[in-house]
């Protein structure tokens, strides 16, 4: 596969975690304490919002790493593992653009 068909599926998975990330936005907007919901659901939303506040964390890191591999895709450092330094898996990195580590590094 050539780097412009990885190119390609990067750019896409940023474009995907861009709009997931603006969805959390709303999500995780602040539970205004005058809204008149029972106290349960009130349990409900925050225990919501801190999942989703969690979850847009994780896309954040996914955002920053899929930037760290597109402006690495030009140089001789992408495709390796930022740990060892090894080959990482052309599957992983199609399944996974973000993947800075290979396997057994990121399992460790």
């Amino acid at each position: 596969m050539n780097k412009q068909k990885i190119k390609e599926i990067i750019l896409n998975e940023i474009k995907e975690t861009e709009f997931i990330l603006e969805e959390f936005k709303e999500i995780t907007k602040p539970i205004a304490p005058d809204d008149s919901i029972g106290r349960i659901s009130r349990m409900d939303a925050i225990n919501n919002k801190s999942t989703a506040e969690f979850s847009e964390r994780q896309a954040k890191n996914k955002l920053n790493d899929l930037r760290t591999q597109l402006n690495r895709l030009d140089t001789n450092d992408f495709g390796k593992c930022q740990d060892c330094g090894e080959t990482i898996q052309l599957e992983r990195i199609i399944f996974m653009p973000e993947s800075l580590f290979c396997v057994n590094c990121k399992s460790k």
